[in-house]
């Protein structure tokens, strides 16, 4: 599969109507490690009303330039293409899911 067509892939699936929280990580990143159980949680939460997908940042360098990843782990919410909200570190399942409900909520009254 070319990097284009893993792209083009990552590009629709961020441009659904489904908020996507994508989440950069790195192997060698200890709180990367701590985010996998958080975001399986979150997913028990959220169900269908989220896409959870995980980003390699230093195989998908363009990716993480693109959406100016600084550091790991960095967690960005998409709705129809448009980042909602972005924040480096660990973020708690309750607290992500609270920041999620805002987010998508804020964006559905705009």
């Amino acid at each position: 599969m070319s990097t284009e067509t893993k792209q083009m892939t990552f590009n629709d699936i961020i441009s659904g109507d489904t908020p996507v929280l994508v989440d950069f990580y790195a192997d060698w990143c200890g709180p990367c490690k701590m985010m996998g159980p958080i975001l399986q949680d979150l997913k028990k939460r959220l169900g269908d009303n989220i896409n959870i997908i995980k980003i390699d940042a230093e195989k998908n360098p363009q990716a993480a330039i693109k959406y100016q990843v600084r550091g790991v782990p960095t967690l960005i919410l998409f709705k129809n293409g448009e980042i909602l909200w972005q924040q480096a570190g660990v973020v708690q399942p309750a607290q992500l899911e609270q920041i999620i409900n805002q987010k998508t909520a804020e964006y559905e009254q705009r």
